[in-house]
Parts: C-alpha cells; sequence; structure tokens
C-alpha cells in the first residue's frame, strides 16, 4: 500500500498548529514583562507610578496599534508582517535584558507592544485564510496557543529570571528567534494562499456583504463590544485576583491558591479550544448566549459557596465563559466580510485594553472595599449577555473572507 500523499486539509492544519504555537510564544512574552515587576523596580528603584507608566505604554500600542494595522492590511495583505512584528518583540526583549535605565525600559514595552499589535490581526486573517470552511475551529486552535503562552510566561520568568536576574531576559528572545522561523514559513505559505485568491474572479476579498444596514451592523458591534466587556472584565478578576480571593476567604497559602488558579487557567484553554468548532455547529450566536448570559448563574453563586464549590464552579466558569471570544471574534468577521484585519485589530484591542483598564479599577476598588466585595460585583457582569438579543441572526452559509 502506498503511502497517503498529504492534502491541502493536513497543510492548512499544519499552518493552524504553527499559528498557535507562534501565538503560544507571542503570548509568554507578553506576559513576562509584568512577572518581572518586582524585579524591575528593586533593580531601578521605581515607584508604583512608574511601573503603572510601563504598564500604559505596552497596553497602549499592543491595544490601540491593532484597529490601525489591521484596517492597513485589508487593503494590502502583507504575509511577512507576522515575522516582522516577532522581530520587534526580539528586539524589545533584548533592550530589556540590557536596559541601562527607565526609558530604556518604556522603549523596549513599547516594542513589545507593538510586536503584538502586529501580530494578531494578520495572524487572526492567516487562521481564517487555512480554516477550510470552518473559522470557529481555526480560530479556536490559534487562541488555545495564546491562553497557554499567557499562563506559562510567568511561570518561566518564576523559575528563569527571578533567580538569576534580568540579563536573563535573552533567552526569551532565543524563544522569540524560533517563532520569527515559523512566521517565516507561515508568511510563505500565505504569500501562496493570497496569491491563488487573487487569481479568482474575486481577487483578494469576496465581494459578499453580510446584508444588514451600516446602522444594523453598527449596533450590532457595539452589542458585542458590550460582551468583550463583560467577558474580560470577570476574566480578568480571576486571572488577577482570584489567588487574593481564594486567601482572603478560605485562609489558603500563596502556592496552594496558586494550583486553584492553574486549575481555573486550564478549564479557560479547554473552553477556548472547545467553543470554535460548538460555534462552528451549532452557530456563533446561539454559543454566545450560552458562554456570557448561560455562565451567571454560576458566578452569581460563586461568592456564596465553600471552597470545593467554588473550585468546581471556577472550572465551570472557565470552560463556559472563554468559549465565547472565538464566536464573539468569527460573528464580527461574518458581519462585516472584507474587513477581517480591522475586526480582528478592534476585538484582540478592546480585550487587551478592557483586561487592562478594569484589572487597575478592580485593585482600586479592592483597597477602597474588600476583593470579596469586587468578586460579588464582578458575579453581576454576565447577565449584560442578555443584549445578545438584538443580535441579528447571520445566515449560515456565510463566505469565508480574508
Amino acid at each position: 500500500m502506498s503511502q497517503r500523499e498529504p492534502t491541502q486539509k493536513d497543510a492548512a492544519i499544519a499552518v493552524l498548529v504553527a499559528l498557535s504555537v507562534s501565538h503560544m510564544i507571542n503570548d509568554i512574552i507578553q506576559a513576562l514583562l509584568p512577572a518581572i515587576y518586582p524585579l524591575l523596580k528593586t533593580q531601578y528603584s521605581l515607584s508604583f507610578t512608574r511601573i503603572g507608566i510601563i504598564t500604559l505604554v505596552f497596553q497602549v500600542t499592543a491595544s490601540l496599534l491593532q484597529p490601525l494595522v489591521g484596517s492597513f492590511t485589508d487593503r494590502r495583505p502583507m504575509p511577512y508582517s507576522l515575522a516582522i512584528g516577532m522581530g520587534l518583540t526580539l528586539g524589545g526583549l533584548v533592550m530589556l535584558a540590557t536596559a541601562p535605565g527607565y526609558l530604556t525600559i518604556l522603549a523596549a514595552a513599547a516594542l513589545i507592544g507593538s510586536g503584538s499589535a502586529i501580530f494578531h490581526p494578520e495572524a487572526s486573517r492567516l487562521a481564517r485564510l487555512a480554516s477550510g470552511g470552518r473559522p470557529g475551529f481555526a480560530q479556536a486552535l490559534f487562541q488555545v496557543g495564546g491562553n497557554f503562552g499567557s499562563s506559562l510566561g510567568p511561570l518561566l520568568a518564576a523559575l528563569i529570571i527571578v533567580p538569576r536576574g534580568q540579563v536573563h531576559v535573552l533567552w526569551f528572545a532565543l524563544i522569540a528567534f524560533v517563532g520569527i522561523i515559523i512566521l517565516g514559513w507561515l508568511g510563505r505559505w500565505y504569500k501562496k494562499g493570497l496569491a491563488q485568491l487573487a487569481s479568482k474572479k474575486e481577487g483578494l476579498v469576496e465581494l459578499a456583504r453580510s446584508g444588514y444596514s451600516k446602522r444594523r451592523i453598527k449596533g450590532a458591534l457595539a452589542v458585542l463590544a458590550v460582551l468583550i466587556f463583560s467577558k474580560f472584565i470577570y476574566l480578568a478578576s480571576l486571572t488577577n485576583y482570584y489567588t487574593f480571593y481564594l486567601i482572603d476567604r478560605f485562609d489558603l497559602s500563596v502556592s496552594q491558591s496558586q494550583i486553584y488558579l492553574f486549575v481555573f487557567l486550564f478549564a479557560v484553554a479547554a473552553g477556548t479550544l472547545l467553543g470554535g468548532p460548538a460555534g462552528d455547529r451549532f452557530g456563533r450566536k446561539v454559543i454566545i448566549w450560552i458562554s456570557i448570559l448561560g455562565v451567571a448563574p454560576f458566578t452569581l453563586l460563586l461568592p456564596h459557596v465553600n471552597l470545593a464549590t467554588t473550585v468546581g464552579l471556577s472550572v465551570i466558569i472557565g470552560v463556559i465563559l472563554a468559549s465565547a471570544f472565538s464566536a464573539i471574534l468569527v460573528y464580527a468577521q461574518e458581519l462585516m466580510p472584507g474587513k477581517v484585519g480591522f475586526i480582528s485589530g478592534i476585538f484582540f484591542g478592546l480585550a487587551f485594553g478592557v483586561a487592562g483598564i478594569g484589572s487597575a479599577v478592580m485593585g482600586w476598588l479592592a483597597d477602597q472595599t474588600s476583593i470579596t466585595h469586587v468578586f460579588w460585583l464582578c458575579s453581576f457582569l454576565p447577565l449584560l449577555g442578555l443584549l445578545t438579543v438584538f443580535l441579528p441572526n447571520l445566515r449560515p452559509e456565510e463566505k469565508t473572507t480574508v
């Protein structure tokens, strides 16, 4: 029996896996910067205000640049921009490892944020191009790499950088270099894919339309933005303050609380991977209903139960809520065909910005009241999922566009 020849589907799966790995590398590095804040604070005698400015520079470049990058590449796709973005990240890491002072750290944060801003919109477009008619699955596989990287970054920083010193950030520059190699290969595949699309009558962008008025589309995008707000604010409460909540409420040790945080983050990764294929099969709007509003009974119950039930509920919440982003992003892409880069930039940027601002506000509120009170307030956020009723039902036969 002859060996089976690789098919186009096999090649697309390889592309999606490579994208997921590169997303993991990108988000490991993104999570690295805040993980070494204590080291930087001691090394450079920084105030909390200066630490906050580092975060601001990073978040502004990572969030606000993404829609601009996405809008530009919608008009002029740039297959090798992915590798260029990772190159900026590599430069930022080298600067961070060898920074002589505070201004260099700010410049490093800006480069790392810019690399992320270039990576996400174009990588999301490539995931859609390689989706084979399953954009939800493709987006979910792409996202799960990022989730894994975000959880792995602080752990690697604690093992490699914190005990040995700032210069050991250079080890992560090697990881970024591997990312450049992967993204260079993806750029070649992407270029060939664009050339194949260009040979078709519809050109690089299909002239499909969602069939809704501009007013209806704007209204739907506004609803999706509110849903992103509710999802990422609530996720930020658990991601950033879950350990403090467990320590305060149940008198756990730091190490015990970190184990439960890892359990929650694993549930988030699982939910991300499940949500995309479910959206392909049952429809994005159904998954949005379930993942936002459907999680409300569990979030409302969470602040009032014992430790074992809290951990169990956190797993359920993580799985259900994490399935939302892929569904929301693909729904928005189908709502505005031909603007995949712009939509991806808007929603990735919004997710980053909301999480950063929300985390700061929750920290301030916890100082004024208590972390338990913050968790009680956040438990009501998923009720905003009721706004899903205002989303139009997109046609199931909507075409895949890039």
